[in-house]
Parts: structure tokens; sequence; C-alpha cells
């Protein structure tokens, strides 16, 4: 029998550490990745409409730090499904009591956790591995038009990356600053 999934608040306000148990046999391993009953017991109103992977061939490739912006603005859940990434979120948000402030978790496939970002938070991650693969739900549709991003490494975010990328697009290189 696979367990609810637990909620664990980070220090930005809405972003949660999610895990499942991980049950293991001999055929492999299975966890829950998404339960809507557990969400709206915990309070969190998410219904994802869209599914997206991130596949991430070389280690020490940077994606982000991506939000999308009104009306499209999105809630999303983001796990690690193949390798390890350092997974970061920022608050963005100015009425938010943690905005301007980061987050950053190491996120290894088969550990059955992921993170929970809420409307107004930047994301990105740093692969720890080559052939890293990050996994998506997210709350509305991907609108190009609304695709913004922050600069990964902002001053005024100040955020610890556990090393410099390797590997970044010239987008995300070039994103303003705050």
């Amino acid at each position: 029998r696979i367990e609810k999934m637990k909620f664990e608040p980070t220090k930005i306000d809405g972003v949660f550490i999610l895990s499942s148990d991980v049950k293991s046999d001999e055929r492999g391993s299975f966890s829950r990745l998404y339960c809507e009953n557990s969400f709206q017991k915990a309070g969190l109103n998410f219904n994802p409409v869209q599914t997206s992977i991130s596949t991430n061939p070389y280690i020490h490739t940077l994606r982000g730090l991506h939000f999308q912006t009104a009306p499209f603005v999105e809630k999303k859940i983001v796990q690690c499904v193949q390798g390890a990434i350092y997974d970061v979120v920022v608050d963005l948000r100015p009425t938010s009591q943690t905005y301007s402030q980061w987050f950053g978790i190491e996120l290894i496939a088969g550990q059955g956790k992921g993170l929970f970002i809420p409307q107004g938070c930047a994301h990105g991650f740093l692969t720890f591995t080559s052939n890293a693969q990050v996994f998506y739900h997210i709350d509305v549709e991907f609108e190009a038009s609304a695709a913004k991003g922050v600069r990964w490494n902002d001053p005024d975010f100040g955020i610890n990356w556990p090393f410099a990328p390797k590997i970044i697009s010239d987008k995300d290189n070039n994103w303003p600053l705050s």
C-alpha cells in the first residue's frame, strides 16, 4: 500500500517539499507523484493540465530561472525522475513575506521527493548528473508570450549554486537582473 503524500514547508511561503514512500521489491520501485485528495487535505488547490519533461544529457547544465506572467501564472510540481539535480525556487511576489528569497534542494531520482511551486515564483535547476530528467505537472498550459525569467546569478538573490554551470542557454544567461 502506498502511503499518503507528505508536505514539508520550506522557508519560502507556499513552497513545499513533497514526499511519498517508495515501495521496492525485486521488480523495482513504485511511488506516488501526485494525489488530488492529498493536495486538497493539505489545503493546496492544484489541478494539473499539462505534464512536461526536461531531458538534460550533460552534467552541470543549468535551466532557469523561469516563470510565466499573468494571466498565465502557474503552479507546478517538479520531480527528478532520472539522475540528480539541484532545484531552486525564487519568490518574486512583492507582497510575500519571503519576497526575493530563494530555496534550493537536491532532488534525486527514486527518492520519492519533489517540490510544489506556487504562482509568482521563478524556478530553475542545475544537473548533478548526466542524463538528468525533470518531470513537471503544471496547472496552466505553456504560453510562450508569457514566458519570462530572471538571471540565475543575480546578486540580489545571492543563490548559492553548488558549482558553476558549464552549459546554459544564451537566453537563460541574459535574463535581466532584478
